[in-house]
């Protein structure tokens, strides 16, 4: 019997299943919104606000507790100065879980968690500017520079 098992299994390892769910949890916290099968999302909604909660809570032990289960500075920082000083006045229910159809190859169901009142641009951290372009160095400087 499964008396007081919280957690769905998601057909996996313990191990494999703790690694999906530190790394589902460094992307959302980077880009504040994902998409994935809509189990996963309802395994890494309670999760992604346990962390808020504790990233609410400026004490030196807070802090290596996240890095302790995010196994990211970045994602921790992120968490402590920007998203939980955007959700202060909040009581809970930081994140949200809308169905997206399903998915084209296996039909499984698809769902985007994403933050409430989440910032748009992150999104883009990880593309690069379009208006920035390198220019190539001209054949007459490669071949000085080569001589």
């Amino acid at each position: 019997m499964r008396h007081g098992l919280a957690n769905k299994k998601l057909n996996r390892t313990s191990e494999h299943r703790k690694a999906l769910l530190k790394n589902m949890l460094n992307s959302l916290i980077k880009y504040e919104q994902i998409k994935t099968t809509l189990p996963k999302a309802k395994f890494l909604k309670p999760q992604a606000d346990k962390i808020i909660t504790l990233g609410k809570k400026e004490t030196l032990q807070t802090t290596k507790m996240l890095v302790s289960k995010l196994q990211d500075i970045k994602s921790a920082n992120k968490v402590k100065k920007t998203l939980s000083k955007r959700y202060q006045n909040r009581k809970g229910g930081y994140t949200r879980i809308i169905k997206a159809g399903f998915r084209y190859g296996d039909n499984a169901p698809m769902a985007i968690i994403e933050f409430i009142d989440r910032d748009v641009e992150a999104k883009r951290v990880d593309k690069p500017k379009k208006n920035i372009i390198k220019e190539a160095p001209k054949t007459e400087e490669k071949k000085q520079a080569t001589a």
